[in-house]
Parts: structure tokens; C-alpha cells; sequence
């Protein structure tokens, strides 16, 4: 099944497109901050490893908080853990269409995201509101993430969690 599921690199036939998210395939480690509805903050450590599955048509990235070698060690359980994969949208150039599982919460989220400026924006709708996830201050070592909600139909945004992200050394 993982020969079938992994793949070496991009589909040659869209590669330049897959580039979007193909740019954070590797392992990477981060600090997360979460804000919570009362004011305050949760600090955490963890990790964010890419990979390319599909045939190299899609990326998968499994998140773990706190980071599985420091949840080993401590015994604690994964306060956050999930995957997402994303994939290009056969319809809609340029867009994407990413799913998240969120193990730890039992969520499944549907995102089309895509290249807005300097950032990448992965927006969802619900009852709730608006949620987006951005991708910026991207470099080939470091990049910052944030969820936002809007209650108010885009008009003001609320910080909900950011991670201050880091590429693992390569072997």
C-alpha cells in the first residue's frame, strides 16, 4: 500500500503547479501558540513532515503537538495530530483543493486554497463563519503559519493559532 501511496516527486505533467505546496515537502519543526476565546496562550513545540503521494499528483503532511520523540519520552498524548492533502483542482486552474483529518479533534475540514500576493490562503466556509489558513514569510528554511476565523463575514479577523515553522536538517 505505501508504494502505491508515496511518490519520489512531482507528475511531471503539472509539476510547476504542484510546486505551491511541493516547496515544503521534507520534515520540518515548529513552535505553535494557540489563543484561546478567554485571552490566553498555550505554547508548544512540534512537528510538520510533507510527502509526495499520488503518483506525485498530491502532497500529504501529517502535524503532531508535541513531537512524537518528546511524546514518547514524556507519555503525554498528541494534543494536536493530523493530515491534510492537497491536491490541484482539475477544474479551476490554479486553485487547490486540501482536507484536513484532525485526529486528536475529530474534525474534518475542506479548504480551497491557493497563491494570493506573497501568501498562500486556504479558506473554508461553514455556519461558523470563515476560516483561513496562511502560508507566509515563505523561504526554502522557514516559513510562519496562521488560522484566522471571521464571525462577521470577512470584515475583522481572530488570531487562533500560529506556528513559527523550521526545515529539519537533511541528511
Amino acid at each position: 500500500m505505501f508504494d502505491s501511496l508515496y511518490a519520489s516527486g512531482p507528475s511531471a505533467e503539472a509539476a510547476d503547479d504542484l510546486m505551491l505546496f511541493g516547496q515544503f515537502v521534507g520534515d520540518w519543526e515548529f513552535d505553535v501558540v494557540n489563543y484561546l476565546p478567554d485571552g490566553t496562550k498555550q505554547e508548544g513545540t512540534g512537528e510538520w513532515d510533507f510527502r509526495w503521494v499520488l503518483g506525485g499528483h498530491a502532497i500529504q503532511d501529517v502535524w503532531m503537538v508535541p513531537p512524537p520523540a518528546e511524546q514518547k519520552e514524556s507519555g503525554k498524548p498528541f494534543t494536536g495530530y493530523g493530515t491534510t492533502v492537497r491536491f490541484l483542482d482539475p477544474n479551476n486552474a490554479g486553485r487547490w483543493h486540501c482536507v484536513w483529518n484532525g485526529i486528536a479533534s475529530g474534525q474534518v475540514l475542506q479548504f480551497s486554497a491557493g497563491k494570493v500576493g506573497d501568501e498562500i490562503i486556504l479558506e473554508r466556509q461553514s455556519e461558523d463563519g470563515i476560516g483561513r489558513w496562511i502560508f507566509d514569510q515563505v523561504k526554502p528554511d522557514t516559513f510562519h503559519w496562521r488560522a484566522v476565523e471571521s464571525k462577521d463575514g470577512g470584515e475583522t479577523w481572530q488570531l487562533q493559532q500560529e506556528f513559527f515553522v523550521r526545515r529539519l536538517a537533511r541528511d
